[in-house]
């Protein structure tokens, strides 16, 4: 009997130690770096900004592979599926949130993806251009209520964050935007320049050029405080429309069962990295910043922004094309 129970108890001590010595020997080759959308976006460069930085910390290469399609849908499904082991990771956008809501998914975010750690937020910033008669949020407000459906709102697609930005808006402050989607931010600004459409949630960094160079005019950002990179440029929130707030941001995820001791290894060094001097720089001229979140706390994150998106999905009652 006693030799059995010094077999359970070695059995029990294998389950507890062997993912430990795991995570210490943890990275033994490079690590795959799933991208779910093109390169040359906001997610991929942040990805090449923190990759090779990361991949120095941890001895190995981190690979940036880019495989983009519906709305990122591609790219978490594939790592969703993929081993366990720490060496297929996600490199998704704030499109991992909304994507629940709007569309059938080949797997659970929840259940089959397992948050490692929060990399960067950025605010948009609601353009429109100069002939628009508004210069607020205030008068974009009471404009648009004169004027239901008729405001030529771009997007860069279905689901994004510029749409979801402009949808949450509209649920907030009772209006309607006619939305004109593309398929790319960078696809928005000529029309918006010229005019074919007159207002856009765009990224801090795609559109402050434009507002510095008085090409457009810069209503309000939709960060909960005002930006280091605008700030003479108001908050949505602080304009009239208090408890309005939406991000564009990025995170790191691993396959569920991903050995814990891991996957609290790369969040411990993804965290150090994110606060050195270089990176914060960095993030800075993209007009965006770091937030330092558990894997605890930005499941928890996760969550409240899937139930927020929901729920403005269904009232706002929008569809797919």
């Amino acid at each position: 009997m006693r030799s059995f129970f010094l077999l359970i108890l070695c059995v029990l001590n294998g389950f507890v130690i062997a993912p430990l010595v795991q995570a210490l020997d943890y990275p033994e080759r490079p690590i795959h770096l799933i991208v779910p959308y093109p390169p040359g976006g906001a997610a991929d460069n942040t990805a090449r900004v923190l990759a090779p930085r990361l991949g120095e910390m941890l001895g190995h290469l981190l690979v940036i592979d880019n495989r983009s399609g519906a709305s990122g849908i591609i790219g978490a499904d594939l790592v969703a599926k993929s081993t366990p082991d720490g060496y297929t990771l996600l490199h998704d956008a704030s499109a991992f949130t909304v994507n629940p809501a709007l569309r059938k998914l080949p797997f659970d975010p929840i259940n089959d993806l397992a948050p490692v750690a929060k990399l960067m937020r950025s605010p948009n910033m609601i353009v429109v251009n100069p002939s628009l008669a508004a210069s607020t949020t205030k008068e974009l407000i009471e404009l648009a209520r004169t004027q239901p459906g008729r405001i030529t709102m771009g997007s860069s697609g279905y689901g994004s964050a510029p749409h979801m930005a402009g949808e949450l808006f509209q649920y907030m402050t009772k209006v309607r935007f006619l939305h004109v989607p593309y398929k790319g931010g960078g696809l928005v600004y000529p029309d918006l320049l010229g005019g074919q459409v007159m207002m856009f949630f765009g990224s801090i960094a795609s559109a402050l050029p434009h507002v510095q160079a008085n090409k457009l005019k810069g209503i309000a950002l939709t960060s909960s405080k005002r930006s280091k990179s605008a700030p003479s440029i108001p908050t949505v929130a602080e304009s009239g429309v208090p408890g309005y707030e939406i991000y564009e941001w990025n995170a790191l995820y691993a396959p569920i069962k991903t050995p814990r001791p891991i996957i609290q290894k790369l969040n411990a060094q993804m965290n150090q990295l994110l606060e050195t001097p270089d990176v914060q720089q960095r993030f800075f001229q993209m007009g965006a910043e770091v937030e330092l979140l558990s894997p605890e706390a930005l499941r928890t994150y996760v969550q409240s922004e899937m139930a927020k998106w929901k729920k403005t999905v269904t009232a706002m009652d929008i569809k797919t094309e």
